[in-house]
């Protein structure tokens, strides 16, 4: 490394980092570009002697930033939010410049060493029981980094399936593995991450995918009778996800009910925390895991809501030697003398690679502190909850979910059409970024808290750009009522009203004269048409597309893996 060049390109890159996170408000939340846009700006070959450090970095501003969207915008409140600090960006940069492959102990001792700690100082942070910790009395538990909370989800269900396979063989010795595998069903509410569906197709398991009560959350009796239909079948039950905190609307699967349920025949409970497991450092809000203790696995992502950049899904054991046993593979020369001694935690996910994550954790609560992040974590349920005021205020508007944090889903009252053509219009003005979820067959509008330094003006600002844009859509519907009555002689034609305007408009007003113009003015591209245009969704539905999990299924709720 030449390290004179390293200081001096570094000191740049911080500069423009800093100014970048300094002057972000002032770009565009989303891009305004289409698919493809940057095969045209780069060349079709690598070049093939080295460029100009100045070239590369002007190329980024004119290459890179125009097609990206910004997530760490105060203008941004589609998804889940994404972890960002200078601790935790300068944590990577020490990793990196660090780069050890932290496979085994041997490998790197502090890389192994400070993951151990940190998911116990973490554990401990949220609540969870001692089963979980590593260096507890008990010792049979541990957590472990992955990369994200779809991998935690796979490498419980191929723990649980390990498990039951093997507790099956030991009764049916003559019966093929296959067989058994062929029999195995796995359970999930419909609001449940779509990853848990792809955890069953790669686990060649059978999974069930069940219905909610109306606050969208999987109940016990519900669970109950499912695997009674099963196993009256011939089916085996073994694993189950809930969700803390889904990613649709928030809401909370009662562990209390559902836990019992799996204890009682020794069924593997997962729990899926992603984005609600970081508010679990606050004790207030700890009641919403009550029953935790009946689970055997759980996972949440501290690169969400706790200030750390991706990639840092934390996910916990309460027995890791079940864990590892799935996922063992140990050739001679990964093996080392410390093996009986020391954690590999190769032994503990998909990958055999492992970058020194854990620096971030150790970097990012020690600089805050836990009452730091309580206060983070406080400021931001405390925005939802006034953005759910002022949604209520309006008649024109409801409120979907029960907003236990920062999440708040709302729609117009009217039909799924005239909320996807509100959405539709705002994100193609790129002055907010939202995204949609369906709730019961109800298109609704998901609205969450996410910029680090996030203030009340940003609230009331988004809320100001959301009812401009509903005014102007009701009165572009009156426009069109007009025109349309005067063209049938006064006839009164005021059915399906909001499905007049066929297109999605985007609305300037600074640059519009009048509505009359701007109903003329239509623009099919949005941010991210295949999402929010809804001429290309009808479009996609007609020739098929990929079915998550809260979409229909068939009359068996019983999806099997092709």
């Amino acid at each position: 490394m030449d390290t004179a060049e390293f200081k001096k390109r570094g000191r740049e890159m911080v500069d423009y980092i800093a100014e970048y996170a300094e002057t972000l408000s002032q770009r565009r939340v989303t891009p305004n570009i289409e698919p493809g846009y940057l095969r045209h700006l780069l060349p079709y070959n690598a070049p093939h002697k080295g460029e100009e450090w100045e070239d590369i970095m002007k190329d980024v501003e004119r290459f890179i930033m125009p097609g990206v969207t910004h997530w760490q915008h105060p203008r941004f409140h589609a998804y889940f939010p994404a972890g960002n600090s200078y601790p935790s960006i300068l944590a990577d940069m020490l990793s990196d410049a660090i780069g050890c492959v932290g496979f085994s102990w041997a490998a790197s001792p502090a890389c192994t060493e400070l993951e151990i700690i940190m998911l116990d100082w973490l554990g401990k942070m949220i609540g969870l029981p001692h089963d979980f910790l590593c260096l507890s009395d008990h010792g049979a538990g541990g957590g472990v980094i992955q990369g994200s909370a779809s991998e935690c989800v796979l490498v419980s269900l191929l723990a649980a399936r390990h498990a039951t396979i093997r507790a099956l063989k030991q009764q049916h010795p003559f019966v093929e593995e296959g067989v058994l595998l062929s029999k195995l069903m796995a359970y999930c509410s419909k609001e449940a991450h779509s990853s848990m569906e792809k955890a069953a197709m790669i686990g060649f398991v059978k999974l069930r995918i069940l219905e909610t009560d109306d606050r969208f959350q999987l109940r016990g009796t519900t669970l109950a009778k499912a695997m009674e239909e099963d196993r009256a079948m011939g089916l085996i039950p073994f694993f189950v996800m809930a969700t803390l905190g889904t990613t649709s609307c928030c809401s909370f699967d009662p562990l209390y009910e559902i836990g019992p349920v799996c204890q009682k025949d020794g069924i593997w409970l997962h729990v899926d925390a992603a984005y609600a497991g970081s508010a679990f450092i606050c004790p207030e809000f700890q009641y919403l895991m009550r029953g935790i203790e009946y689970a055997s696995s759980f996972n949440m992502n501290p690169n969400k809501w706790m200030l750390l950049n991706f990639d840092c899904s934390t996910m916990w054991v309460k027995d890791r030697f079940k864990l590892t046993q799935a996922l063992v593979v140990d050739p001679l020369y990964l093996q080392h003398s410390f093996s009986d001694k020391a954690i590999d935690y190769r032994h503990w996910g998909i990958p055999l690679s492992r970058r020194f994550r854990s620096l971030k954790l150790w970097f990012v609560i020690r600089k805050y502190g836990v009452e730091g992040l309580q206060k983070y974590i406080r400021d931001h349920v405390r925005l939802a909850k006034k953005f759910e005021s002022l949604v209520r205020k309006d008649e024109r508007f409801e409120v979907v979910n029960n907003v236990h944090l920062g999440l708040v889903c709302f729609r117009l009252k009217g039909s799924n059409n005239l909320n996807q053509k509100l959405l539709s219009s705002i994100n193609a003005s790129g002055k907010l970024h939202m995204v949609p979820s369906s709730l019961n067959d109800r298109y609704v509008i998901r609205f969450c808290v996410c910029a680090q330094q996030a203030i009340d003006d940003d609230i009331s600002h988004a809320w100001e750009v959301i009812t401009q844009f509903t005014s102007d859509l009701y009165e572009i519907m009156k426009m069109d009522n007009k025109e349309k009555n005067k063209d049938e002689q006064g006839v009164d034609n005021k059915e399906n009203t909001d499905e007049s305007v066929d297109e999605v408009f985007m609305l300037d007003h600074k640059k519009r004269q009048s509505l009359r113009y701007k109903r003329s003015f239509f623009v099919r591209m949005v941010s991210d048409p295949k999402l929010y245009n809804p001429k290309i969704v009808r479009s996609q539905s007609s020739t098929g597309s990929r079915r998550h999990t809260s979409d229909p299924v068939d009359d068996t709720g019983v999806v099997t893996p092709v």
